[in-house]
Order: C-alpha cells, then sequence, then structure tokens
C-alpha cells in the first residue's frame, strides 16, 4: 500500500501544533475510505515512528453557491485522522508527503 493512497496532507494548523507540543499527537487529512489500521501501517512504514493511538473523524462536504443562474455545488467529503505518537518519537512534518492526485 502506498502512502499516497491514504495519506492525502498534514494538517498544520494552530490547533495541530498545540496537540503535537502538548500531546505528541500529528494530523493528517486521509482519504474517506481508509480505516484506523492502514492509516497507523503507512505511518509506522512511511516515518518510522511507533503509533499509540488513531482517532479519525469525517467531516461532509459544505454546500456551495456558484455564479449566476447556476445550480448550487458541494465539496467533496473528507476524513481527519489524528495520530498519537509514542513518547520520545516525532514526525518531521517538512518531509515531503506525496500529493494525491
Amino acid at each position: 500500500m502506498n502512502i499516497a493512497e491514504i495519506i492525502r496532507a498534514p494538517m498544520v494548523t494552530e490547533r495541530s501544533t498545540i496537540l503535537k507540543e502538548k500531546f505528541n499527537q500529528y494530523v493528517f487529512k486521509v482519504t474517506p475510505d481508509s480505516t484506523k489500521s492502514q492509516i497507523k501501517d503507512v505511518i509506522e512504514k512511511y516515518f518510522k515512528v511507533k503509533v499509540e493511538k488513531v482517532r479519525t473523524s469525517n467531516y461532509t462536504g459544505k454546500m456551495r453557491r456558484l455564479a449566476m443562474g447556476r445550480p448550487e455545488g458541494r465539496r467533496a467529503d473528507w476524513k481527519k485522522a489524528f495520530v498519537t505518537v509514542k513518547k520520545g518519537q516525532e514526525i518531521k512534518i517538512e518531509a515531503e508527503v506525496p500529493k494525491s492526485k
């Protein structure tokens, strides 16, 4: 299994940096059909760390208005994964993560 098939991008926000500093958790945007065990395997294999726990949350795409006269559209559904790494280990977010197509 390729990392690009599971992980879309790391999420670097104010909240994710606080989670990283306090709880050693990292946040990733993942494909909606990926499972916790798939996410754990890919993170451990690619970043060479020990994953303790993976929590996920699904988000429904927002409704979006388009230009005049067009019907309303909708953004895609997506999933977020919170990955807890073993104490003393870290993931280098600056490392290149393959982007999905």
